[in-house]
This record gives structure tokens, C-alpha cells and sequence, in this order.
């Protein structure tokens, strides 16, 4: 896990999940976890957006599918859906993504995402195709 925390503090998230405040905490194929802020990613109504959630999920789920990828390879994400249950609107949700199918060529994962108190905010399921790296 360190190696891979350590290649993420070096190349970054990437500017969007870096915006949105996503922290990893925890990496490896199987399970990669993190956190993210509510506050700056609520919508007009002061709930976190969706948007907000979806980004957050496959934040989580692509740096999961790279580690599975390996060196030279990279995810490429090819489909996502998201069902939101709960809103969340203070204080910061936790997400994990657990692997759901790991191959060769697709790796598809599930993300949950909770709130403070534990409630599911989100559940997402991620598919990347995996690449050869340009």
C-alpha cells in the first residue's frame, strides 16, 4: 500500500479530485479508500451534489483499477452508475471501492460512500477497460 500512496503523493489525483478535496487513504487492487469534504461540493440546496458523489466514486475506483493494471497501464473508465440515498450537507464522506470482477482487459469495482454517521450516501459501480499506457 505504501508504494502506491507514495506514486499518488508524487503525481497527484489529477486537478478535479484535487479541487474537490478527495484524500486516498488506503490503496491496493481490492479495496481503495479515502475521504472528501461536503462543504465546497454542495449544490444551490447546501446537499453535496451528485456530481459531487460520481466524481468522488471513480476517483476511488480508477486508482484501485490502476493498481490492478500494473506498471505500463492504465484504466480507462467506460461505464458508471450511481444510486444517491441520503443526503449529506456538513462534514466530510468516506468512500470505499471494492473490487467486484478483476481481469485482464475489465476491472469493475463498487463504491460505497457513507456520511458521518454512517449512512449511505452512494452506492456506485465503476467498469474500466484496461490499456495499455501512451
Amino acid at each position: 500500500m505504501t508504494d502506491h500512496l507514495e506514486r499518488l503523493q508524487e503525481f497527484g489525483l489529477g486537478e478535479l479530485a484535487e479541487k474537490m478535496g478527495i484524500d486516498i487513504t488506503e490503496v491496493s487492487a481490492t479495496l481503495t479508500a479515502g475521504r472528501m469534504p461536503v462543504s465546497g461540493n454542495r449544490q444551490p440546496y447546501g446537499l453535496l451534489h451528485g456530481g459531487a458523489s460520481v466524481v468522488f466514486a471513480e476517483s476511488l475506483g480508477s486508482i484501485a483499477a490502476s493498481v490492478h493494471a500494473g506498471p505500463g497501464r492504465m484504466p480507462v473508465g467506460i461505464e458508471i452508475n450511481a444510486t444517491h440515498h441520503r443526503s449529506a450537507t456538513a462534514g466530510f464522506v468516506t468512500g470505499s471501492a471494492r473490487a467486484i470482477s478483476l481481469g485482464k482487459t475489465l476491472a469493475s469495482y463498487e463504491i460505497v460512500i457513507l456520511d458521518d454517521e454512517g449512512g449511505r450516501v452512494c452506492t456506485a459501480r465503476l467498469t474500466c477497460l484496461l490499456r495499455d499506457a501512451p
